[in-house]
């Protein structure tokens, strides 16, 4: 009898027995003096569960700590919750009338908050302290499955609107709220079993809000730097704008109008937008007399093959002539190529351009010269001349594309104030609530599953597979160049997500349970749950979003 009340419990090959009914929380705390940060949930046969839940059956377990995707993730989403309880209880729950959490800086959240109250360094030194009292308390936060009307009606006297109307457009008959010291809330993921796990934070006044710093996946252990961009900053800030004259800040608002039947109008009234802003670039570009090259550069799938056609299209319309030069014809021949550290061919590091023929080449079409331009052959792994004969007169510009263009090293001989560059990145400021960003890399990376599944045959696994070390490169190569830029372009679009749903949704299914991919996935179906699909009908033949679920009118 004792041995049926006992289940078997495998730690890195280690096995174990504990009484059915132990907590996971017991069983990492038997491991964690092996582990170099604190165990945040543990993967129990290859799905996610909280400290709190308890063994019932034999399994295989993996500690999560902050070092981990969905461990960072957690400790992220515990440190918002536990801000928000200690801001409520220093300003006074009936004066705040507003606090949302924006988007992601450099390692930090950007907060705003409205009400009754001087948001100054006095408040927020005593919201942070507030914080850590919390902490030392090692509160517990509690989870409970709530009738979904009991939540909406909650969520409305709360005054948290955007919580109460996004549950309405959910079929599920109960949710899952949080309590911490009798704070109700609810989000979008899992959560520390107590907030004496979240240490590490502090807050800092920044603009016209202020920033929650944390710790990095890199690093759990001490704060990341906080080093923002400013000019992704005011470009981030203006697409909220944009977003709220649209009334569609968030996916509440986002699928009201979907249900409404206004997916149309919008989806028109952003493509609009978005022509406008390229429209006002090109006459930038154009009121430039000594612009030649026009350098665009930006992370994985973010549209700059077409954002490359629809500017070079708005710059006919100026009155330029552009030219596209992909700097893919400018790698180095394949046997000299460097490797990274696993042997690999480095692909992504400026290592591996012919940074000196590019700049010889782009020098000699500056002085009047014609140069013909090399084509890249990937089979063979080697430069080839076809002909491609080059030569700029008056009125012609170079609309070059690469990771590397807004890096001075890759354009040293060239003079400044011959370039214009363009930093793109998909920027989204739609959130699911006030209280759960979306993650930029997050819709990235949906636009990304399918332009691989639609251009390359790739599944959804391999794409998720790839995506840190695509990320890496992006970190290394692309994000630290961003304030050179002359443009900042958000290519994200409002209505894109809901657009992505249907395309990306059975592809997501398609990964195996038993795979290290499949917790993504299930995460990334979780939150596509949260929309109101639309169809791909009326979106334009010229928008971004044709780049990755095809029908465009451009060769990409």
């Amino acid at each position: 009898m004792e041995e049926k009340r006992l289940v078997r419990v495998t730690i890195d090959g280690v096995e174990r027995t504990y009484p059915r009914g132990t907590p996971y929380r017991a069983v990492a705390a038997d491991v964690q003096d092996r582990v170099p940060y604190d165990i945040l949930l543990v993967n129990r046969d290859g799905k996610l569960c909280e400290l709190h839940k308890v063994l019932d059956r034999d399994c295989s377990i993996k500690m999560v700590t902050a070092q981990d995707k969905p461990g960072i993730q957690t400790y992220e989403r515990s440190a918002v919750f536990l801000m928000l309880k200690a801001f409520y209880d220093v300003a006074g729950r009936e004066n705040v009338e507003h606090i949302s959490v924006e988007y992601s800086l450099s390692s930090a959240l950007f907060v705003l908050a409205n009400g009754n109250f001087t948001l100054d360094r006095s408040l927020l030194a005593r919201v942070e302290a507030r914080m850590r009292e919390l902490s030392a308390q090692a509160l517990p936060i509690e989870k409970r499955s709530v009738n979904i009307d009991d939540a909406i009606e909650l969520f409305q006297r709360e005054r948290l609107v955007h919580k109460a109307q996004l549950l309405s457009f959910r079929i599920n008959s109960h949710v899952n709220v949080y309590s911490l010291d009798g704070f109700v809330n609810y989000f979008y993921g899992y959560m520390v079993p107590d907030t004496g796990y979240i240490r590490c934070f502090a807050l800092e006044l920044f603009e016209n809000g202020f920033v929650l710093r944390l710790p990095t996946q890199k690093n759990p252990g001490q704060l990341g730097d906080f080093n923002p961009s400013r000019k992704v900053f005011q470009e981030l800030y203006q697409s909220t704008l944009r977003t709220q004259a649209l009334n569609a800040s968030n996916v509440a608002e986002l699928n009201a109008i979907i249900s409404r039947g206004g997916a149309t109008p919008l989806i028109l009234t952003h493509e609009a937008m978005m022509e406008k802003k390229i429209g006002d670039i090109a006459a930038e570009i154009a009121g430039r007399k000594g612009v030649r090259f026009v350098m665009i550069a930006g992370p994985s799938s973010s549209g700059k093959t077409t954002f490359s056609h629809r500017l070079s299209t708005q710059l006919r319309a100026c009155g330029l002539r552009p030219h596209a030069v992909a700097t893919d014809n400018y790698f180095k021949n394949r046997e000299d190529t460097p490797r990274d550290e696993n042997g690999n061919y480095d692909f992504e590091g400026l290592g591996a351009m012919d940074v000196e023929q590019f700049n010889a080449d782009m020098s000699r079409l500056l002085l009047g010269e014609t140069v013909e331009i090399p084509t890249f052959n990937f089979k063979k792994g080697a430069r080839e001349y076809n002909g491609n004969f080059l030569t700029l007169e008056d009125g012609d510009v170079l609309v070059i594309e690469g990771i590397h263009c807004l890096n001075n090293a890759f354009t040293y001989a060239l003079p400044q104030d011959s370039m214009y560059k363009i930093y793109i990145s998909c920027l989204t400021t739609l959130n699911i609530d006030d209280h759960n960003r979306i993650p930029t890399t997050d819709v990235r990376l949906l636009r990304r599953i399918e332009r691989d599944a639609r251009t390359r045959g790739y599944s959804a696994q391999a794409t998720i597979k790839m995506w840190p070390s695509v990320r890496r490169g992006e970190e290394q190569n692309i994000f630290p160049f961003q304030d050179s830029a002359d443009m900042i372009f958000n290519s994200a679009l409002i209505y894109e997500t809901a657009l992505l749903k249907s395309y990306v949704q059975p592809l997501l299914f398609g990964v195996p349970q038993d795979s290290e991919e499949y917790i993504e996935a299930k995460r990334l179906l979780k939150f596509l749950n949260y929309f109101l699909p639309i169809p791909a009908d009326n979106v334009p033949k010229t928008s971004l979003m044709r780049e990755f679920i095809g029908g465009g009118c451009y060769h990409v």
